[in-house]
């Protein structure tokens, strides 16, 4: 008996209709957008008719659409989202990522269910539970190493979904309530103010500063495009790329990147393919350093805690060109051959550590005449941050192209021709018109015309691989008769695949085994009514509400992360004491250390600094 082979999902964020079909054309097997309310990130909400029109276009190549639903809900919004996601059902959407457990306890329609990285999925335990509740696939924290991946496995069935790429979140998702504590707008209800992203400084108790004015709390990149083959030996099925909010050259570059490193592992591999249909064609050559990034880390996937931050500046470096060699009074050289432009973008660091930019005006020899020189000298290092000629590749309506690949056998009836057309995913169709026949005199020519006719469906979602016949005799076939077969064959094929598109119908059931928790405080997230319901009947105490039902935040841990400030900065060695955060207007948050797990935790103190 022949196994079904493992499926491998290349999973792309669309925060429109456009971007969606784009990342579609460059290779995904599956989109995730936000619905036009209660999505993790409220400014990438799509509604309804837009999503069922994703959802038609996906399903042609039986790419998937799954649609997030992941923030907090208050009791007056469950109706709603309720309805929601009822709507969202009838459009035939393919999964529905949650973070909301009172949803759980709403008669729910069968599409299944995918536990959001927000629910802090970070044990054997709590996946267990998870899987047992119902969900089918769990979204794991960016903070898991590959050994620890590997182990859950082992022991778990759920579907592994994991982060590959884009920006990180310095704490561990749905544990960070600091937007929240300073102004009261929460990344579990979508509206994070990125705090992790501003300027700090770290002072000790005495006052001394250890770190004057840097972004300490700011990540760089997630690029895990070098581990995908240990990835998926680990168990992790789909590889998610982070990026609701980045526009469509960011979206076409990564996913064609990302699709040529899975089809390079995949290709000839028995037991693996990936889940959707086509071949994607890019006219461009991908490099991740060439869109927004503000430098690259694989987050510790290996076990190691160190090299994540990127202190210096929240914005995107983009890909260093080399070091500055000359100035002159209106152009500078460069110590290595430069590839720049007219149109780039550039960015370097100031003799103060200040981030500055220009764009290139003019390129003559080797002088680059930028817009600004200010803060430019010697030995300073450039980064191009716009390939303006990349990013022109990227906006051409050539970039990517995705095609299904499509056989023809031509026949003959008793009174005509047939036409049978069948994809790489086995539909058949066979398409016939009554006709005289009337043998060809130039038999070369009229085989050579008829494969001619029938391959021209470059105006479809096909690909023509090969063409073959049945006749017993080779007749003259008018191309006007041949373009009506080779119309109604696709025609017919697609609609095929239209009727032949695979569901999968989860129906989530009551269940009351335990959680792995006896109690549960604020970090548990619980907001509404349904939620508590859901917690009692898995024997869970709840002994606070969430934050956002209006606790007070003073001296509560408002962040949980694996990146620690004093081991990036090399101080892990020193007695230093208690230490904190201070930003810009004087506010503070104590910071505590777990040096066992290498964890740090972020507090709110509530009041300025004056040391």
């Amino acid at each position: 008996m022949t196994s079904t082979p493992k499926t491998i999902e290349l999973l792309a964020a669309a925060k429109n209709t456009e971007i969606g079909k784009a990342a579609i054309q460059c290779g995904a097997d599956a989109l995730y957008v936000g619905a036009a309310k209660f999505g993790a990130r409220e400014d990438a909400g799509v509604n309804l008719a837009d999503i069922e029109a994703l959802v038609s276009y996906a399903h042609t190549y039986r790419a998937r659409v799954y649609v997030a639903l992941n923030t907090l809900l208050g009791d007056r919004e469950l109706e709603e989202a309720f309805a929601l996601i009822r709507s969202l059902a009838q459009i035939g959407i393919d999964g529905l990522i949650v973070q909301d457990v009172g949803l759980l306890e709403l008669p729910l329609p069968p599409i299944p269910l995918f536990a959001s990285t927000q629910m802090h999925n970070d044990s054997l335990e709590k996946i267990l539970f998870l899987e047992k509740a119902g969900f089918s696939r769990v979204i794991l924290p960016r903070e898991m190493t590959l050994e620890e991946i590997g182990t859950l496995r082992k022991k778990t069935s759920i579907e592994f979904e994991c982060f590959v790429h884009g920006a990180l979140c310095v704490s561990y998702s749905g544990q960070c309530y600091m937007s929240f504590a300073i102004g009261g707008r929460s990344a579990n209800r979508g509206a994070c103010a990125q705090p992790c992203r501003r300027v700090y400084s770290l002072v000790d108790e005495k006052g001394n500063v250890l770190s004057r004015d840097k972004h300490l709390l700011s990540l760089k990149d997630l690029n895990r495009s070098e581990d995908l083959a240990a990835l998926i030996a680990a168990g992790v099925t789909s590889f998610k790329i982070e990026g609701r909010l980045k526009d469509a050259s960011y979206v076409k570059n990564i996913v064609g990147f990302y699709r040529m490193k899975l089809d390079a592992l995949l290709s000839g591999k028995k037991g693996m393919k990936k889940s959707s249909s086509g071949t994607t064609t890019l006219c461009f050559t991908p490099d991740p350093h060439k869109t927004f990034n503000r430098g690259y880390t694989d987050f510790g996937l290996k076990g190691e805690n160190t090299g994540f931050s990127s202190h210096q500046t929240p914005k995107s470096l983009g890909e260093k060109i080399g070091s500055i060699e000359k100035i002159g009074p209106r152009f500078f050289t460069l110590t290595s051959k430069q590839a720049l432009q007219s149109g780039d973008g550039i960015c370097f660091f100031d003799a103060h550590g200040v981030l500055r930019g220009s764009v290139i005006n003019d390129v003559k020899d080797a002088r680059v005449f930028p817009d600004k020189m200010a803060g430019l000298a010697p030995q300073s290092v450039l980064y191009r941050n716009h390939d303006h000629a990349f990013v022109k590749s990227l906006n051409a309506k050539d970039a990517c192209e995705r095609k299904i690949g499509l056989s023809f056998v031509l026949g003959e009836t008793q009174n005509g021709f047939s036409l049978t057309a069948r994809d790489e995913d086995e539909n058949t169709v066979v398409f016939s018109l009554d006709s005289p026949k009337e043998a060809a005199q130039k038999k070369e020519q009229a085989l050579e015309n008829l494969k001619k006719q029938l391959s021209k469906i470059n105006d479809t979602v096909f690909r023509c691989d090969s063409i073959t016949h049945t006749l017993k005799e080779i007749y003259f076939l008018p191309v006007s008769l041949l373009n009506t077969l080779r119309r109604g064959a696709v025609e017919k094929l697609l609609e095929e695949r239209g009727r032949n598109t695979p569901f999968r119908k989860v129906q989530i059931r009551p269940t009351d085994h335990a959680y792995p928790l006896g109690s549960i405080d604020y970090l548990g997230n619980c907001m509404n009514r349904k939620a508590l319901d859901f917690y009692h009947r898995h024997k869970v105490k709840v002994t606070e509400m969430a934050a956002e039902t209006g606790l007070p935040m003073q001296g509560r841990r408002l962040m949980y992360s694996k990146y620690c400030v004093k081991g990036e900065l090399g101080l892990c060695k020193q007695q230093i004491g208690n230490v904190f955060l201070v930003d810009e207007t004087g506010k503070k948050f104590r910071l505590e250390f777990d040096c066992a797990k290498c964890r740090m935790s972020v507090f709110d103190q509530s009041s300025s600094f004056s040391g």
